[in-house]
């Protein structure tokens, strides 16, 4: 339904602006339009094909006796939802609001990756294909000496992930470059797509996903790297909601045209950032939970010292 009127927003544009408008704007409006709908009917596209094949592999790995987690499937398919209301619900409303888009954002780096991560989606698509191109494709992309292996496991450490991540968050949420995502809707897919991509890695060395590219990092390092993230979320959110100024002249036009405050509108934007922040410090509370139970399951398993000192002397 949403394509559908994304198609109908086509027509009745250019329809109603065509006496109105100079050609020329008239071309580049209606240029835009129907390259907006063309990358929506992609991207709703690629969310069923690799919904389908996770599915698919799911169903495939459950008849052959070894049924993944349901709580896995369920997660996927949260984030594959969260990923299109990302991209497909909120993408108008992101064009002429910076809050909305800031919502965009977070949608991606701190939903749809770690929700996507824990649904271990990689096996499962590799199993909803033919047994021949499922083992070239292993073959090719995750033996120990393959190229994508090898750069996998230099990306997804966690100084190097977490550097990628700092510098691609920060670096689209430059006036510039905002602005150009804003106003390009093929700018604005690199800048998803990099957001995306950064967030996966980020959050890589933390739920360990699928394939298993080392050993777990020591949970006091893990700790602080998320700690390290809340900060750097924290800063930027404070950045952009603490000044009574809006830095992005793309939102102060479009904040004009609405009758809205572009100060306050960035403000809003910047809080969400702010307070969703602290989401980092979830997987930091399931960490310090598997530790406590781990120690706990060690001191039931450790013989007591009074028991060592009867059991000698008898």
């Amino acid at each position: 339904m949403n394509l559908c009127r994304q198609g109908t927003v086509i027509l009745t544009a250019a329809l109603s602006s065509r006496d109105a408008m100079p050609a020329g704007g008239l071309t580049e409006g209606y240029n835009r339009l129907v390259l907006d709908l063309i990358l929506k009917i992609v991207g709703a596209l690629l969310l069923v094909a690799v919904g389908v094949a996770y599915v698919r592999g799911w169903r495939r790995l459950a008849a052959a006796g070894h049924p993944p987690a349901r709580w896995r499937l369920t997660l996927y398919l949260l984030a594959l939802a969260a990923l299109a209301l990302a991209l497909l619900g909120l993408d108008e409303a992101a064009e002429s609001r910076f809050s909305w888009h800031m919502i965009q954002h977070l949608l991606l780096v701190m939903v749809v990756a770690p929700l996507a991560l824990l649904g271990n989606p990689l096996p499962l698509v590799l199993w909803s294909l033919p047994r021949a191109v499922r083992g070239r494709l292993a073959a090719a992309t995750l033996r120990p000496a393959t190229t994508v292996r090898r750069a996998l496991v230099m990306l997804s450490a966690l100084p190097v992930a977490g550097a990628l991540y700092v510098i691609t968050v920060w670096g689209w949420h430059l006036p510039a470059l905002y602005d150009a995502a804003a106003e390009h809707e093929l700018v604005h897919v690199v800048e998803h797509a990099m957001l995306l991509g950064a967030a996966l890695l980020f959050w890589w060395p933390v739920i360990r996903p699928a394939p298993r590219l080392r050993s777990p990092s020591n949970p006091g390092l893990v700790i602080a790297y998320l700690v390290a993230a809340t900060a750097q979320n924290t800063a930027l959110g404070m950045a952009l909601t603490v000044p009574d100024r809006a830095f992005y002249p793309h939102y102060v036009s479009a904040a004009a045209r609405l009758g809205i405050s572009a100060v306050d509108d960035q403000a809003f934007g910047g809080g969400l950032m702010w307070s969703m922040g602290h989401m980092y410090l979830l997987p930091i509370l399931v960490i310090l939970y598997a530790l406590a139970h781990e120690s706990e399951h060690e001191h039931d398993a450790t013989p007591d010292a009074s028991d060592g000192l009867s059991n000698s002397g008898t």
